[in-house]
C-alpha cells in the first residue's frame, strides 16, 4: 500500500490507480423557473396551503432495466410528504401540468459557461426525465438537458476535460426527516441549475480542490448564479486500483474537498486490506438466528426496550471476523460503522457487534456464552446482533449480510453523504444509480440552437484571468484579490460595492475575513440577507457607524431580524463624531478635575465609546 496521510504526490496517486471527477451544481439567478413562469426567488416565510403524499415505485428506463438504486429506495417504503407553498409553486412541479417552455434565460447563461470552457454545443436539445430516488422531487424524476460536450479547462498546469454541462431543475429542500417520513418544501423545486462534470482523471485530492474551486469562481464570475447555502454543491466520484467507484454526495465546503477525497482514498485502502485478512482467515457469514428468548429481561437495555415492545434480536456468526468489525477505516469510522449503515436503511437504530465493548452494553457471561453456543462461535468468529420490530429487523438482517459478504470480496458501489464535516468522513446513503434511470422527457419539445445563440455564446464567455486583474486594480491587494475571487462572497461583493459607496477594500476584508471570524466564533453570518448587508455598509460608508460598530451589528444581525438602523438604535451604536465629538472630549476633561494628556484622555473615551468613536478622528482632534 501507498504511504497514508494527506499527500499529494502524483506519482504516489498513480501508483494507487487513483481516480476522480467532480460534478458541480450551481443554481442560477434567473427570473423565473427551468419549465414553468414561477419566481426563481425563494420567498421567505411562505405560507403553505396544504400537502401532497406519495410513495415510489421502481420503474424501468429507456433501455427496459430498472436502476437498482431506485429498487432499493422501493423497498425501504418511506412515505414522501410536500408543502405546497401559496407563492412559487405551480401544478408542473407537483406534476400535474405538462412542463412549458424551457426558459432561454438559464439556457443563455449555460451556453456562456460552455463557451467559457471551449465545449461543443449541441445543435438539438433533448429533455430527458431522469430518475430521482431520494424523494426529492414529488414526480420522481429531475428534468435534464445535455447542453454541450467535450471542452477543457487548465488549472495549476492540469489540462482537465470537460466532457458535459447539463442544465437542469433544482430539488426540493428537506424541512424534516424521519424513518419512515420524509417532508419536503418545493418552492426551490424546478429552479434553474447547472451541473458541470470533469472527466476522472483528476490526479491529486489537492488537484480537485483547485479545479472546483476554479469552476466556482467561473460560475460567480458569470454574475448570474444564485448564492447562499445550498445554492452550489460538489459531488466528487473516486476510486482506486481494486476498490470501487464511490460518489460523496452533496459536499458544500470546497475548502474541505480534499481531505474528503483523501479519507476515501483511506477508507478503500483499509477495505482491501481487511478483505486479503478475511481471505486469509477463510472468512464467512452465516444466516441469522432468533434470539429474542434468549434476552427477554435482559440488563442490555438496547434489546430490552425493543422486546418489551414486542420487538424481537436476530443475531448472526460472521466466521473469521474477529477484530475486524473494530478495525478502523476513517477516523471515528470502523467496519462495523459500515455494516451498520446497510442495516440502519431498514429502520433500525444500529447493531451490536462483538468486537465493541460488550460490558459496556450491560451483556452478562451467561448470556454471551450462551449465544456463543447457539451461534456455533469458534476460535476467530464475530457476531451481529440487530434487534427492533420484526419486519424491520428481518430487512436489517438481509442488509446487513449483503455488506458483511462483499468485504470478503471488495468495495461496493456506493453513494455517500457526509458523516462528519470535522473529520471529513462518509456514510452509506444508497447504491451507486446506474444508467438505467434516464429517458427521453415526451411533454416537452426539443431545442434548436441558433446561430444567433451560438455567436452570443461565443461573445459572452467568461474570463476568469481579467476578472482577477479588475479586482487587482481595485483592491492594490494581490492576496485579497485572489481570496476574492475564488470565495463564494464574490457576487456579494459586486453587489454591496455597486449599490453603496463603501471602500471596497474594507468590504472585501470584512466579507473574507472578518465572516471568517465570526463563523468560527459560532456566528451564522453566512444567513445574513444581502439587503441588510448592504444597509450595513451604506450607514457605515455614510458615516453614521464606526468601523468596531460593523463588527458588532454583524454579530447581531446573524442572531436577529430587525432593521440594521432598529439595531443601531437599541444596541446605541450611532457614530460620536463632529462637535458631538469634541464636546465629548470636553466633557471628560471636565469630568477628570484635572488637566489630562491627550493619551490619557484617548485611553477614557476609547474605553467607554470605542464602538462609537473613529479613532484616526479622536487622534485629529487631540493632535489640535
Amino acid at each position: 500500500m501507498a504511504k497514508e496521510g494527506r499527500v499529494d504526490d502524483e506519482t504516489r496517486y498513480k501508483e494507487l490507480g487513483f481516480m476522480c471527477g467532480l460534478e458541480i451544481h450551481q443554481r442560477l439567478a434567473t427570473a423565473k423557473k427551468l419549465f414553468c413562469d414561477c419566481p426563481a426567488a425563494i420567498p421567505e416565510n411562505p405560507e403553505m396551503l396544504g400537502t401532497v403524499s406519495r410513495f415510489q415505485r421502481a420503474v424501468a428506463g429507456e433501455l427496459g432495466n430498472i436502476d437498482r438504486s431506485a429498487e432499493f429506495e422501493e423497498l425501504r417504503g418511506r412515505k414522501f410528504v410536500y408543502m405546497v407553498p401559496e407563492r412559487n409553486t405551480c401544478l408542473v412541479e407537483l406534476d400535474e401540468e405538462p412542463p412549458h417552455k424551457l426558459n432561454e434565460e438559464a439556457l443563455d447563461v449555460a451556453l456562456a459557461l460552455a463557451g467559457s470552457m471551449n465545449m461543443h454545443i449541441i445543435d438539438e436539445l433533448q429533455p430527458m426525465r431522469k430518475e430521482v430516488v431520494d424523494g426529492s422531487d414529488p414526480s420522481a424524476f429531475q428534468r435534464t438537458v445535455l447542453v454541450a460536450v467535450d471542452g477543457e479547462i487548465e488549472v495549476e498546469g492540469h489540462r482537465i476535460k470537460m466532457p458535459s454541462i447539463f442544465l437542469e431543475e433544482e430539488s426540493s429542500g428537506i424541512v424534516s426527516s424521519k424513518e419512515d417520513e420524509i417532508t419536503y418544501n418545493p418552492d426551490r423545486l424546478g429552479i434553474p441549475l447547472v451541473e458541470i462534470d470533469t472527466d476522472p482523471y483528476i490526479p491529486t485530492p489537492k488537484a480537485a480542490k483547485a479545479i472546483a474551486l476554479y469552476i466556482g469562481t467561473l460560475l460567480r464570475v458569470s454574475g448570474k448564479v444564485q448564492r447562499g447555502i445550498g445554492s452550489i454543491r460538489q459531488d466528487v466520484n473516486v476510486s482506486i486500483k481494486g476498490g470501487a467507484r464511490v460518489e460523496i454526495k452533496g459536499l458544500q465546503e470546497v475548502d474541505k474537498l480534499d481531505r474528503f477525497v483523501e479519507n476515501e482514498v483511506l477508507r478503500q485502502q483499509r477495505l482491501l486490506e481487511i478483505k486479503e485478512l478475511l481471505k486469509k482467515s477463510n472468512a464467512s457469514v452465516d444466516n441469522a438466528i432468533d434470539v429474542t428468548g434468549m434476552f427477554r429481561g435482559s440488563s442490555v437495555r438496547i434489546i430490552a426496550n425493543h422486546l418489551e415492545k414486542k420487538g424481537v434480536a436476530h443475531a448472526l456468526r460472521l466466521k473469521g471476523f474477529k477484530g475486524l468489525l473494530g478495525k478502523e477505516v476513517n477516523p471515528d469510522r470502523r467496519l462495523g460503522s459500515e455494516i451498520s449503515d446497510y442495516a440502519k436503511m431498514a429502520k433500525v437504530n444500529g447493531l451490536i457487534h462483538s468486537d465493541e465493548n460488550l460490558a459496556a452494553y450491560g451483556f452478562s457471561g451467561k448470556e454471551l456464552e450462551e449465544l456463543n453456543s447457539r451461534l456455533g462461535l469458534e476460535e476467530g468468529d464475530a457476531f451481529i446482533i440487530i434487534a427492533g420490530q420484526k419486519s424491520n429487523v428481518e430487512s436489517a438482517v438481509k442488509l446487513a449480510i449483503d455488506r458483511a459478504k462483499y468485504a470478503l470480496v471488495g468495495i461496493p458501489l456506493e453513494t455517500r453523504g457526509t458523516a462528519n464535516t470535522e473529520l471529513c468522513t462518509t456514510k452509506f446513503l444508497r447504491p451507486l444509480p446506474g444508467g438505467s434511470r434516464m429517458y427521453p422527457e415526451t411533454d416537452a419539445r426539443p431545442i434548436l440552437i441558433t446561430k444567433e445563440k451560438l455567436k452570443a455564446a461565443g461573445t459572452s464567455a467568461l474570463d476568469v484571468e481579467n476578472e482577477k486583474k479588475k479586482l487587482l486594480a481595485k483592491l492594490q491587494n494581490k492576496g485579497l484579490a485572489e481570496q476574492l475571487l475564488t470565495s463564494p462572497k464574490l457576487p456579494l461583493y459586486k453587489a454591496i460595492t455597486a449599490s453603496t459607496k463603501a471602500d471596497p477594500n474594507f468590504v472585501a476584508n470584512m466579507l473574507i475575513q472578518k465572516f471568517t471570524e465570526l463563523r468560527r466564533g459560532g456566528f451564522a453570518v453566512d444567513s445574513i440577507e444581502e439587503r441588510r448587508l448592504a444597509d450595513l455598509f451604506s450607514e457605515y460608508a455614510d458615516g453614521i457607524i464606526t468601523k468596531q460598530a460593523v463588527d458588532e451589528l454583524l454579530k447581531e444581525m446573524s442572531l436577529k431580524k430587525e432593521s440594521v438602523e432598529d439595531l443601531i438604535a437599541i444596541k446605541r451604536l450611532k457614530r460620536i463624531s463632529g462637535d458631538g465629538l469634541s464636546a465629548l472630549i470636553l466633557d471628560t476633561q471636565r469630568e477628570a478635575g484635572k488637566k489630562m494628556t491627550a493619551d490619557e484622555l484617548r485611553n477614557v473615551i476609547m474605553s467607554k465609546y470605542r464602538l462609537n468613536v473613529d479613532g484616526a478622528e479622536l487622534n485629529a482632534m487631540l493632535s489640535k
